[in-house]
């Protein structure tokens, strides 16, 4: 008895943690549920790289994975799609060509010298650069656009920016985006046409920035700062650096960024640079209405569901059914708290998943009163057949989960999307079942068989032989 007053305790201790996790750690929703944005990514091959394959992949998913994190996503979902596809979910993203700029973008930073002897070139073809900007603005303003016109204007700043980029060099170790640690928007300061990004360098890249600083300094000829082998923004230096160059590993891009602009750039080099080119073949919105509609329909049949499970029990097994009911309460309290500690993202799929996890919650409770039945019948005393029932119910409850586990175990490693968040649902439900149809239903059972105005066979198993009824103790 001591041993079952520890264990009620125990519970007792359990239920009100889980309680106080429910009413302090939400359960975040997913893409189904949430409403966002869904984009389908495609892998491309390059001539260096003929053929996609895992680790290519993985490299990828690493990138979008740091560019997620940068918009601040709250539990994005980025998985492999067959043998050249990922799929990135982005709950509560309602700006999908923002989250298509910033994942697409291949973000190829790189810093040039400017070549001796360019500088009047090199300011005709960025006042020719502007000139052409500024009209394909007006272009795809217009009412009725002329596609020709549009593309004739594309083919020129095409052309505009490759003689640009014959104006530069790189540094015989090119100073690129992979030195980068860091890199945030900054406010435009007082004069400034517009919004800049800040980046710092590791110990290499600030030493091959002060190389390139130190030989710009003074010289007329300006820095040039590419972004995918497009030159955004071209800064002399100072005549006071010729002897050190500018030192610290830190410098500003100033493009006239606008404030989205700037966070979108910062997202993409703290990101890094994708490893192969990328291609999104999809970019689909789910939307909230959806989502909130899904939601409802989902509670009302759980909880339906729930309240047919706890009358079918009460009504069937008795005194039993309403010790299985309680037990049943504790486990729904404590699989949610589960799904609240570790994180679980929940779907449609991984509600379904925890409904499933119910319905097997119970079935132990039937393995294990319907034994109890059985010794009963057979002539056991109350408390034999209530040990026995548990005992000899064991071994089919554990059976039966183990290989429920050994499925989810399956659908996560083997499936994508939301077939995992099913397969995480019903595997915490499953483990969990255990425990209360173990400890909890035990637990319980034992301790109303030591109440005298309950100890009654005949609540435990209706129509039992008069024979059996006057056995009760031990």
């Amino acid at each position: 008895m001591q041993k079952q007053r520890s264990l009620l305790a125990l519970i007792l201790v359990l239920v009100i943690a889980a309680v106080a996790v429910i009413a302090t750690i939400p359960v975040p929703l997913g893409l189904d549920l949430r409403g966002g944005s869904q984009l389908t990514i495609e892998v491309k091959t390059t001539p260096e790289i003929q053929q996609i394959g895992e680790r290519e992949l993985e490299a990828v998913q690493t990138v979008l994975g740091n560019r997620v994190n940068g918009l601040g996503v709250s539990e994005p979902v980025i998985q492999t799609a067959g043998s050249d596809k990922i799929l990135v979910q982005l709950p509560g993203v309602d700006n999908p060509e923002q989250a298509e700029r910033v994942l697409g973008g291949t973000a190829q930073l790189e810093f040039m010298t400017q070549k001796k002897d360019t500088e009047a070139q090199l300011f005709a073809l960025r006042t020719n650069r502007g000139q052409l900007q500024a009209q394909r603005s007006e272009l795809v303003s217009a009412e009725n656009k002329d596609t020709a016109a549009i593309e004739k204007n594309q083919q020129e700043l095409k052309t505009n920016q490759e003689a640009i980029v014959e104006l530069f060099e790189s540094l015989e170790t090119p100073l690129t985006g992979k030195f980068l640690t860091n890199a945030n928007p900054l406010n435009p300061q007082q004069g400034a046409r517009g919004w800049s990004v800040a980046l710092q360098f590791n110990q290499k890249g600030g030493e091959l920035f002060a190389e390139l600083t130190k030989n710009l300094a003074g010289t007329g000829r300006s820095i040039g700062i590419f972004l995918d082998n497009e030159l955004i923004s071209a800064a002399s230096v100072g005549p006071q650096f010729a002897n050190t160059g500018i030192t610290g590993g830190s410098a500003v891009i100033e493009g006239n960024f606008t404030a989205q602009d700037a966070q979108d750039l910062a997202v993409q080099l703290r990101g890094g640079s994708l490893p192969v080119p990328i291609e999104i073949v999809e970019n689909r919105t789910v939307g909230a209405t959806l989502g909130r509609d899904s939601i409802q329909r989902s509670i009302y049949a759980a909880v339906g569901g729930l309240i047919l499970v706890l009358i079918f029990m009460v009504v069937y097994y008795r005194l039993p059914g309403i010790i299985a009911d309680i037990a049943l309460v504790i486990y729904a309290l404590l699989t949610w708290a589960c799904f609240a500690l570790l994180g679980v993202t929940l779907t449609l799929p991984g509600i379904a998943g925890f409904i499933l996890s119910i319905g097997m919650a119970v079935d132990a409770n039937v393995l294990i009163f319907e034994r109890t039945r059985e010794e009963l019948r057979g002539g056991k005393s109350l408390y034999r057949s209530v040990e026995s029932g548990f005992y000899r119910a064991w071994s089919s409850i554990l059976d039966s989960n183990l290989t429920t586990l050994i499925a989810c175990a399956a659908l996560f490693w083997l499936g994508f999307g939301l077939v995992k968040g099913f397969a995480v649902t019903l595997a915490v439900g499953v483990a969990v079942s255990m425990f209360t149809a173990v400890t909890c239903s035990r637990t319980l059972m034992f301790i109303a068989i030591r109440i005298d105005s309950i100890r009654k066979p005949e609540l435990f198993c209706p129509n039992l032989p008069t024979s059996n009824k006057v056995q009760v103790g031990k």
